[in-house]
């Protein structure tokens, strides 16, 4: 009787380290998608909020440039939104692409947007290669980060670097 108890105990226990080891894999691969060290993918981090017209006319032009390879955008929520205030502002847009959970500003010794929307532009070295301020258009995104010809696009929509 003790034997099958202890064996019981014993997948029990596995079960648990297994789920409990699958959740930080999850965990792991989101604070990835977040991390703003990983290198090779062009990178565009846009601050936004939910009482700018233009930042809400832009989202699904930054929805199309996120599902493209090799491209990730990143959201910053400028008024610091969290939780399920933050969640609800997401669906409510429709906002498709992950949201940073602090402001990166410092990150790249800029100060912190005035101006929304502002659009950071980073290489895939992770270098800060542009400062877009207001609203843009998939295609003028591209051609900001050199990236037209390669995927199609031709329109500049773009305000230029600031």
């Amino acid at each position: 009787m003790t034997t099958v108890r202890t064996q019981r105990l014993l997948k029990g226990l596995s079960l648990i380290l297994l789920l409990a080891g699958l959740s930080a894999c999850g965990q792991q691969g989101a604070q990835d998608e977040l991390s703003l060290d990983r290198k090779g993918d062009w990178t565009f981090v846009n601050y936004w909020a939910k009482w700018c017209k233009p930042c809400i006319q832009e989202v699904p032009e930054l929805n199309l440039l996120h599902a493209r390879e090799g491209i990730r955008v990143l959201g910053v929520n400028y008024d610091g939104a969290v939780g399920e205030e933050l969640q609800a502002q997401l669906e409510k847009l429709n906002v498709q692409f992950p949201t940073l959970p602090e402001d990166p500003a410092a990150r790249y010794e800029i100060e912190r947007p005035q101006v929304l929307p502002t659009t950071l532009v980073i290489n895939p070295q992770g270098e800060l290669s542009a400062v877009l301020i207001g609203p843009q258009t998939e295609a003028s995104l591209l051609n900001a980060a050199g990236l037209a010809e390669n995927h199609g696009a031709t329109a500049d929509h773009s305000s230029g670097p600031a």
